[in-house]
């Protein structure tokens, strides 16, 4: 199926672009990689009037580390953020861009259009919410800068006003000691994963300080294990305290049967993808280099 015919318009700044938006109304939309948008507009659940492209805007693609963060422009592309030595640095942000999806779409899909899109199915939210992240949004009034978690409202929803868009993503660097790991389980690289865990430690010794274990595509938006969190605080990472967190984000998971499997499943997948991804996440806070791939069927 085609598109529903469409008005094509090519921004050349950021705030011209936001101009547009407000100038043209509720029936445009911007288009930065398209792997979300031209999906749906193929299908016709998107039919917007006006396409709004940001792809001819100079200087918005790029990582930079300034100031203990790392700093993302919105057309910053997944393949880009994975062969990125300063992304490296934050191994779980690694994990993510790598696995996404196949290398065409790495190629073309970027950060901000992934944030703002909010499908609960995405990548890029289940793991930038076990770090300190803002999105610096841009509209017609000026700049503000919004912390990721009251970003992302609910299932494709955010916090941008129609006439906003994203221009930056910051991820804050995380302390010494800390390891991280994105696991997704998949039918094949291609499609979104059936379920994902992202869990963030900070380590002293043997002890979990702190820990952050977020479970994506189980929810209308990333789901915070907040119980498998404190079965992991204050405790040696051990064969206990992992089944706990393991328990803990099984229940904390709201999955809905579908083609890609039956809830109760995916509540049991959530649990072995917390274990694999909590003792990764424990090997690199030692310092150890170990490479993630995700799993499938």
């Amino acid at each position: 199926m085609y598109p529903r015919a469409f008005h094509y318009h090519r921004a050349s700044t950021l705030k011209e672009a936001s101009g547009m938006l407000a100038e043209l109304g509720e029936e445009a939309k911007l288009i930065a990689g398209g792997q979300s948008l031209i999906p749906l507009m193929k299908l016709r659940f998107a039919n917007p009037a006006h396409l709004i492209d940001l792809n001819f805007i100079p200087r918005i693609s790029y990582i930079k580390d300034e100031g203990g963060s790392l700093r993302f422009g919105a057309l910053t592309r997944h393949a880009e953020i994975e062969n990125s030595k300063l992304a490296a640095v934050i191994p779980i942000i690694h994990d993510c861009a790598a696995g996404i999806a196949d290398v065409q779409v790495r190629n073309r899909g970027t950060i901000g259009g992934s944030l703002a899109e909010a499908d609960p199915s995405g990548d890029w939210a289940t793991v930038l919410m076990t770090l300190s992240t803002e999105v610096r949004c841009l509209g017609p009034k000026g700049e503000r800068t919004v912390a990721l978690h009251a970003f992302i409202r609910d299932a494709y929803t955010t916090a941008l006003e129609h006439d906003e868009l994203v221009s930056e993503v910051i991820v804050q660097n995380p302390p010494k000691g800390s390891g991280g790991a994105y696991v997704a389980f998949k039918r094949s690289a291609p499609v979104y994963p059936t379920a994902s865990a992202a869990v963030q430690l900070v380590m002293d010794g043997d002890t979990c300080k702190d820990a952050a274990v977020f479970l994506g595509c189980v929810g209308l938006t990333p789901i915070r294990a907040k119980e498998a969190e404190s079965a992991l605080q204050g405790k040696a990472i051990s064969a206990k305290s992992v089944a706990a967190a393991m328990e803990a984000a099984q229940a904390a998971a709201d999955p809905q049967s579908d083609m890609r499997g039956s809830a109760e499943y995916k509540r049991r997948l959530v649990g072995a993808l917390v274990k694999r991804a909590t003792e990764i996440a424990q090997r690199r806070a030692r310092g150890e280099q170990v490479e993630v791939s995700h799993l499938y069927a």
